[in-house]
């Protein structure tokens, strides 16, 4: 059977994440972006953000003539059998999803099949308000195709579940596929791609309608949200606690399996550019629909408090700030992105900056993403004993390797008076008696 055609709208984190992922199999995949700067530098084998392995495996898809990204949507559609919608939802002022560049998608994807006389599947990977694919995406593409759904064209919803810092490993061998389907041949012919595509390997499926299947995505973020605000509830709690540790508690819970272990590591804080613009976009469906998610207000309230930890702790091992120079390793929101949107270490670096403290900062791949939203207001240092000379206390915010393998003697040599708040709980407390040592969730030792 020859494989089917792609197309994707979008060259964001999921839409060329997906892209690789369907090239790296040998699919022919056209994306298509209005941006003239990202297509330059797809086409050239050069991701516009940094995942691991990315670089690499879109090297070889350029090479191999397995994808090209092009400024023609309808191009790009007229070419191929099955187009994905990977635009951005971001959120307005108010929290609710904006839906703008979903129905221009939409818009753009009508009018190409109107001129198309072969059927096409249209799929959603956006994560989208439940409503959303049949009410906004489906009429949309009718009025500018004048065809119909279901008998000239198909369409699901095919949420995404994309760690980032673990995509490509998360498209190749995801934990499930849901497809929801407007009509059941819309889903056959998105499961047939799914079973070409797979193989052997094929992952659990699960076929549902429109609704639940947008439905799943934002229950599926929200409850791992709320598992790690639950977690940091505790550790500030523990931290009140003498000789109290949180990794310990969150050892023992997780092997409950009722519970389980992942998401369950205490810190600063969650941040990206999902979790927070979902739970608002679900708060602010809820509230529409007159049902209170008190869970979900509960989980955005822990984590807008979270990095007010960081400040505490610091001041707890130096006192005043004001004057001292901070130390902040880590600008990303999480290790192995450069992505710096609503990330934990923006927020304290400003808390730190209007309590008059002088911060440098440290970022394997995020300092030029950094630079876009904090300016000159703080030091750049691209190595990491640079960014330690001279501080008066070091707040560990995002947990890189490069962070792990750092030991008491690092922090003694270049620190002018070494103070450790380890703010994602990466080092051994005990191995760090020789400094001064805070830490999110550990509990000092009565004296």
């Amino acid at each position: 059977m020859t494989p089917y055609r792609i197309s994707i709208v979008g060259t964001g984190y999921v839409g060329l994440c997906t892209a690789v992922g369907f090239a790296s199999k040998g699919y022919n995949v056209l994306t298509s972006t209005h941006d003239p700067k990202k297509a330059s530098l797809i086409n050239k084998g050069t991701p516009p953000f940094h995942e691991p392995h990315l670089e690499e495996m879109l090297q070889k898809a350029v090479k191999n003539g397995y994808l090209r990204c092009m400024l023609d949507h309808e191009e790009a559609i007229l070419n191929t059998d099955i187009t994905f919608i990977a635009v951005g939802t971001p959120s307005k002022p108010n929290g609710s999803i904006d839906l703008r560049y979903i129905e221009g998608s939409a818009c753009e994807i009508g009018g190409a099949l109107k001129k198309k006389e072969t059927s096409h599947l249209v799929v959603v990977k956006s994560t989208v308000v439940p409503g959303t694919t049949k009410n906004v995406v489906k009429p949309a593409i009718e009025k500018h195709s004048g065809k119909r759904c279901s008998i000239d064209f198909g369409l699901c919803m095919n949420p995404e579940f994309l760690r980032e810092g673990s995509a490509l490993q998360d498209t190749l061998h995801p934990d499930r596929i849901i497809i929801g389907e407007y009509d059941k041949k819309s889903g056959d012919v998105l499961e047939a791609l799914y079973r070409e595509f797979y193989e052997g390997d094929m992952p659990p499926l699960i076929r549902t309608n429109l609704p639940t299947a947008e439905f799943i995505k934002y229950a599926n973020n929200a409850f791992l949200a709320m598992k790690v605000s639950f977690i940091n509830s505790v550790a500030n709690l523990c931290q009140k606690t003498p000789e109290a540790d949180v990794k310990a508690v969150a050892q023992a819970i997780g092997l409950d399996k009722r519970i389980g272990s992942l998401f369950l590591n205490a810190g600063l804080g969650w941040g990206g550019s999902c979790w927070p613009k979902d739970l608002n976009a679900l708060l602010s469906y809820s509230k529409d629909l007159d049902i209170d998610l008190p869970l979900v207000d509960a989980t955005l309230k822990v984590n807008h408090n979270q990095p007010h930890i960081a400040l505490s702790l610091a001041r707890s091992l130096i006192g005043e700030l004001k004057g001292k120079r901070i130390a902040v390793l880590g600008l990303s929101f999480k290790p192995n992105t450069d992505d710096v949107r609503e990330a934990v270490s923006i927020k304290i670096i400003n808390k730190l900056l209007n309590e008059g403290a002088e911060v440098v900062t440290h970022d394997p791949q995020a300092i030029d993403n950094a630079k876009a939203v904090l300016g000159n207001r703080v030091q750049y240092e691209r190595n990491v004993r640079n960014c330690l000379k001279d501080a008066d206390c070091c707040i560990i915010v995002t947990e890189w390797d490069e962070y792990r393998a750092l030991r008491p003697q690092d922090f003694r040599s270049y620190m002018k008076n070494p103070a450790i708040v380890d703010g994602r709980r990466i080092y051994d407390p005990k191995a760090f008696k020789s400094v001064k040592f805070a830490a999110v969730g550990l509990g000092t030792t009565d004296s």
